[in-house]
């Protein structure tokens, strides 16, 4: 197996052989650049997410060359039973799932004076209930192996603050929370649980942003520019593979140094 920045992972603990993840929110962003990642380590990798185009063109890219196997599953995780109905879905195909990526997101930007019942309830059910639900449904397999993954992706805006962001923000600090009372409860049976929190990624946000905000940003982390998705790849697999046995709990900020300037 090979990364995308060349060096074989082959017989090293980031190694994936053998393995079965789930990645939310596979099919595009940052979820496809997770999926593949996986997949290269060496994982059999199904994503799920709403848009069954980029499923599919993202599953094509996902498997290309890896030699791993791979499939898709058109869901709204937000939506009640669905996490539920994905996860077992996998179980079917694989008979078993080492590693959850719960990826899958939403953002509704409103004041907080402005915030609808429906907006936060859908910010919060595709973050914090989807991770929960699809947590609940897989643990059990990977207790009996004793061995599993549980990785809640979350953001530096569970940490700090930015306007109109109430629901998103609490829902990323909700996952991290979530993470810490998970992995005390499975730690002893070889599951470790944590968060990724990226800053500011160039994904398909950015195309879409004047020049004056891609300055702000720019002018927001320590490295001066956003991150590129495949910079995500070497936290992710650390946290996926037996390289990062021993950490759990705890949240893996990836940043540019975003929050040591804010």
């Amino acid at each position: 197996m090979t990364a995308t920045n060349g060096y074989s992972l082959a017989g090293s603990p980031f190694e994936l052989t053998g393995r079965v993840a789930l990645v939310t929110g596979g099919g595009r962003g940052l979820g496809r650049e997770i999926a593949r990642a996986l997949a290269l380590a060496g994982a059999d990798v199904a994503i799920a997410g709403r848009s069954e185009e980029h499923l599919r063109a993202g599953l094509d890219e996902i498997v290309d060359g890896t030699g791993r196997t791979g499939f898709y599953l058109v869901a709204d995780v937000a939506r009640r039973g669905e996490p539920e109905r994905v996860a077992q879905a996998v179980l079917d195909r694989f008979g078993r799932v080492d590693i959850l990526v719960s990826n899958a997101g939403a953002n509704v930007q409103q004041p907080v004076e402005d915030i609808t019942d429906g907006a936060w309830d859908a910010v919060l059910g595709v973050y914090v209930h989807a991770a929960m639900a699809l947590s609940r449904t897989l643990v059990g397999q990977m207790k009996e192996r004793r061995w599993g993954r549980l990785i809640y992706v979350s953001s530096a805006l569970g940490l700090i603050g930015l306007p109109r962001r109430s629901a998103y923000s609490a829902a990323k600090a909700a996952l991290m929370g979530m993470a810490r009372v998970h992995a005390v409860e499975l730690g002893p049976y070889g599951i470790t649980a944590n968060c990724i929190a990226p800053g500011p990624f160039r994904t398909d946000v950015f195309s879409r942003l004047a020049p004056e905000e891609l300055k702000v940003l720019n002018d927001w982390t320590a490295l001066a520019r956003p991150g590129r998705p495949a910079e995500l790849i070497g936290p992710l697999l650390l946290l996926a593979s037996d390289a990062g046995s021993y950490i759990t709990g705890t949240t893996l900020v990836v940043d540019g140094g975003w929050m040591v300037k804010a």
